[in-house]
This record gives C-alpha cells, sequence and structure tokens, in this order.
C-alpha cells in the first residue's frame, strides 16, 4: 500500500518541479518584456509575441496534418476570448514600463480574487462568506501596494495592472466556459491567430528599428513562451491543478530577484506587506475551494 502513496507523492514531486520552470519562465518574460517595452511601443512587443506564437501553432498544424482543429463551435466565445487577451496584454505591458516588476507583479496577484467575485454572476457558483471575506481582504492588500492619497506613491500605471488582472479574471472565466465545448488546440489557435491578425494590423503605425540585442530577447520569449506552456502540461499531467495552484506566488519572489538584479529596484515594506496579504488571501481561497469541493465528492 505504500508504495503507490510513495510514487504518487514522487509523481506530484515532479510536477510541482515543471510548475517552478513554468512559473521562472513566466517570469523572465516579464523581466524581458519591461526592459523592452521602455524602448520599443508595446504595439510592436505585443505583434512579435504573438508571431512567435504563430510559428509554434504552425508546429502543431505540422504535426496535426490538417486544419481540422480550427472548426469551432463558439466562434463569438472564442473571439471574446482573445479579444480579452489582447487587452489583458496591452494593459499589463503598458503598465509594467512605468513600475517597478515586483509591485507590477503583485498587483496583477488580485487577478484571482477577481475570478471569485465573477464566478457567482458569470458562472452561477456559490461563494459562502469566509470567500467573500477572503476577497475583501486581498483588495485591501492591493490598496496597501497602490496607497492612494499617500504623497506620490499612487501612480496611475497601478491602476492598469489592477484593470490587466480584471480583464484577465474575465479571459479565465470565458477559457472555463469553452472547456465544455472545445478543445484545447481549438482554443489555443483562435487566440493565437486573432492576435497576430489584430496585432499586424495596428503594427505598422507603431512599426520601429530593433537591434540585434532586443532581437535575441525578443527569440528569447518566444522560446521561454513555448517552453512555459509544454513545462505547465507537464506539471498538470503530474499534479492536480489544485496542488500546483499555490505556487503560482512563487513569481513574486522571482520578480523581486529579477527587479533587484536587473533593474536595480526592491520592492519597498508597503508592497512586501500588500502582497504577503493579497498571497495569504489567495492560499484561503484556495483552500475554502478544496473544501468545498471535498464535501461535494463525499455528499454524491
Amino acid at each position: 500500500m505504500s508504495q503507490p502513496a510513495s510514487a504518487d507523492a514522487s509523481h506530484a514531486l515532479r510536477g510541482i518541479g515543471f510548475m517552478a520552470v513554468t512559473l521562472l519562465c513566466y517570469s523572465l518574460i516579464d523581466a524581458a518584456t519591461k526592459y523592452l517595452s521602455v524602448i520599443y511601443p508595446v504595439v510592436f512587443l505585443l505583434w512579435a509575441r504573438y508571431v512567435f506564437q504563430t510559428l509554434f501553432m504552425v508546429v502543431l498544424l505540422v504535426r496535426a496534418g490538417s486544419f481540422g482543429f480550427l472548426r469551432t463551435k463558439r466562434l463569438g466565445l472564442q473571439s471574446l476570448r482573445a479579444g480579452l487577451n489582447i487587452a489583458t496584454n496591452f494593459a499589463f505591458i503598458f503598465g509594467l514600463s512605468f513600475l517597478p516588476l515586483a509591485n507590477a507583479v503583485a498587483l496583477l496577484m488580485v487577478g484571482p480574487l477577481f475570478v471569485t467575485a465573477l464566478s457567482v454572476p458569470l458562472l452561477g457558483e456559490k461563494v459562502g462568506v469566509r470567500r467573500w471575506a477572503a476577497v475583501g481582504i486581498g483588495f485591501i492588500g492591493a490598496l496597501i501596494i497602490v496607497r492612494p492619497g499617500v504623497g506620490d506613491s499612487f501612480q496611475w500605471a497601478s491602476l492598469l495592472l489592477i484593470l490587466a488582472a480584471l480583464i484577465n479574471a474575465l479571459f479565465q472565466i470565458t477559457t472555463r466556459k469553452l472547456t465544455t465545448t472545445e478543445q484545447p488546440l481549438t482554443t489555443h489557435a483562435y487566440l493565437t491567430l486573432t492576435g497576430l491578425a489584430v496585432t499586424s494590423a495596428l503594427v505598422p503605425f507603431f512599426w520601429v528599428d530593433v537591434s540585434n540585442e532586443a532581437l535575441m530577447l525578443i527569440a528569447a520569449q518566444g522560446v521561454m513562451g513555448n517552453a512555459s506552456n509544454l513545462c505547465l502540461i507537464a506539471a498538470l499531467h503530474r499534479a492536480p491543478a489544485s496542488v500546483l495552484a499555490p505556487f503560482n506566488y512563487i513569481t513574486l519572489a522571482f520578480a523581486a530577484v529579477f527587479g533587484y538584479l536587473i533593474f536595480g529596484q526592491f520592492p519597498d515594506h508597503w508592497t512586501i506587506t500588500g502582497a504577503l496579504v493579497i498571497v495569504g488571501s489567495g492560499l484561503y481561497i484556495i483552500h475554502r475551494e478544496a473544501v468545498q469541493r471535498r464535501k461535494r465528492v463525499e455528499a454524491r
């Protein structure tokens, strides 16, 4: 009996390892994006990101051997999801160019709180008093970071990051709805191709010459983006999402380290305090969702 349990634990540890690599890639992409966003227009950077995603899609297309995966039963919802992804990236990259990396990532962490709040009207889910309280406390954590009305600490760019978190929450809820009828490759294809089409229409107005250094960074972002997707899939194959979810907050540590090493920016005590409040609220919501899920299973 102990051997299967040990094997499951080993499998879960490998999943956590893949998740850590995924989050490291995300953090490196964010750091490269912040570095580039000071020099190059947001539209240009976003277009370059979609170009590399499309190249990856071509590889998948060759392996699939047909365009069959482009058939969708929910074109409107696919288009909405792709639009939300574009809007999230615009708000995040533009806000990131004005804020320290750790601050930006910490504010983006309110996203799961938005998902919990919006799941009630949009998904018909029930959220108890404890989880509502955790959502409220999490938003207090965001206010601690932003500190509106305190000296010149408040920056309008902070609102862009909170807006990005809100739009990303809508993006995740839309993704949940699509998983009931659509194949993952179909959903990924519509996101990528729509993003490429929209940014390709805009990029001629923002075109700039790119240095060799920037080109290497943009290419590295594409490689890390594909690597993170593959590692995330590998992680979810080895460990349940409920086990992996708490580790998303590792990105805050990565952001603090890269922010200091690359930009010489270290989060102040207000940012650290607010981030801890957000993390604590998010972890409590994950815990309560696990408890409710277990109760539903036992009731069957």
